[in-house]
């Protein structure tokens, strides 16, 4: 007969235990009761338990405290909080630290128990103690201290079931990275969607998100579910949240809090269990402070935090990274083998990449293409020549031309936002519908600033 599953659970009020208990015991767990740490611990010496419940804030030893004096005794103890809003960013802090999840209070008996079954499968056999690798993901990790700490920091979230802001200039790798945490997930074998925020139009991207029903609008011939209702079970993934419109981040909130989306045009609600994980370039801070992002739906967000380092910050890291795309790119185009120079690499460790991996990555490219003799130069990844074209023109603004003006202008704003047109439009003091049209008139890349 198979030994239950046991459950240690603590909590300073008799009441939750009690809930607890019931809960669990229904779902088939052995559960073990302590009132306060230090029986917690006692158990936890005398009993051999698989998984741990505890409440956040108790008298004379926290949940916090706890969870340190745990893994003195037990490193790989799952262990799972139980948090009131006001101590929510002392479990984020927890699971930073190592813990598995935290549950809000009041707390939903299935969440819970689906919760619970969901960390005990996700830890099942033995803890992963392999190093970190230097790609995975698709994404090239390194040897940098930062980015090493960033890949244990990415398991350790994607193991657990919060919601995740990963901020970091454009170019970086925020989309590889939130594929990392969708990887290291007990949901990675479910749907994992991408939303760009940044180039859908606001009409459009509600229905791309929320879905809507035949004849809700013009073209909408048959019902079609939304992206959420795509990721139900699985992640959605939202690229540049930071340029939805305020009645898109209200409708966003609404979801983050109720779990439940309407279909454009539909009447009835539908239940929707998918982890939210988004990215931005945009200092969100400033845009709540300037009234152009809601701070409730910044903090339903941003529960864990993931900030991925610029290139120039990791230059140890571009010779490798620089070799593998390089030897990829040949590869994929059938040429043969490509040799990088050591002044090559040097030069390339003095380039700020203010592109970041995407900028290195579109210069190898066109350098593969360009190099004689299989050899990759300087010259090769006409780098330096944009530079000198760039110097060129700023010398040319003494020109009187009033389109030259405004279109030197408008790239200016789009470099200062990463190529976010709204908040380019911003700067210039006009219309979003303004900046479109400009940008389209003056033949102006956006992509070339991102």
């Amino acid at each position: 007969m198979t030994t239950p599953t046991t459950i240690l659970v603590v909590d300073d009020d008799p009441n939750i235990l009690v809930v607890l208990e019931a809960r669990l015991s229904a779902a088939g767990f052995s559960v073990i009761q302590a009132s306060d740490g230090l029986s917690a611990l006692k158990t936890l010496k005398e009993t051999n338990v698989d998984l741990m419940i505890s409440d956040m804030k108790m008298p004379e030893m926290s949940g916090m405290d706890l969870f340190w004096e745990v893994r003195k005794q037990s490193q790989f103890l799952p262990i799972i909080f139980l948090t009131a809003y006001g101590t929510i960013p002392d479990a984020v802090m927890a699971v930073k630290a190592g813990a598995v999840d935290y549950i809000s209070k009041p707390f939903d008996g299935k969440e819970l128990v689906a919760k619970v079954n969901s960390t005990l499968q996700q830890n099942a056999g033995p803890p992963d103690t392999s190093e970190t690798p230097l790609f995975e993901d698709g994404f090239y990790w390194g040897t940098n201290p930062v980015m090493q700490e960033l890949h244990t920091m990415t398991k350790k979230v994607g193991a657990s079931n919060v919601n995740v802001l990963i901020l970091g200039e454009s170019g970086v790798g925020k989309e590889c990275i939130a594929k990392a945490v969708h990887n290291h997930s007990s949901r990675r074998g479910a749907a994992y969607m991408v939303v760009d925020c940044g180039s859908t139009p606001p009409g459009i991207l509600e229905s791309e998100l929320f879905g809507h029903m035949r004849g809700a609008f013009t073209n909408a011939v048959q019902d079609k579910p939304g992206l959420i209702e795509a990721a139900d079970g699985g992640t959605l993934f939202l690229d540049e949240i930071g340029n939805i419109s305020s009645e898109m981040q209200s409708r966003l909130l609404r979801f983050l809090e109720e779990r439940k989306i309407r279909r454009v045009g539909a009447i009835k609600e539908i239940s929707v269990d998918c982890r939210v994980v988004s990215a931005t370039n945009a200092d969100l801070p400033l845009e709540i402070k300037e009234g152009n992002f809601r701070q409730d739906l910044y903090y339903r967000l941003r529960v864990i935090t993931i900030n991925v380092p610029p290139l120039r910050e990791r230059k140890e890291d571009i010779a490798a990274l620089a070799r593998f795309l390089v030897k990829k790119q040949c590869d994929e185009q059938g040429l043969p083998p490509v040799e990088i120079p050591e002044e090559t690499i040097a030069w390339m460790e003095n380039h700020q990449w203010p592109g970041n991996v995407r900028e290195l990555k579109n210069a190898l490219e066109a350098g593969v293409v360009l190099c004689r003799n299989n050899k990759l130069l300087p010259d090769d990844l006409q780098l330096a020549v944009a530079e000198e074209s760039t110097e060129i023109e700023a010398e040319t603004t003494k020109s009187f031309s009033i389109e030259r003006s405004e279109k030197e202008a408008i790239i200016r704003a789009l470099k200062q936002t990463n190529g976010v047109q709204k908040r380019a439009a911003e700067l210039l003091d006009i219309s979003r519908r303004s900046i479109h049209y400009k940008i389209k008139k003056y033949n102006i890349q956006v992509a070339d600033y991102k």
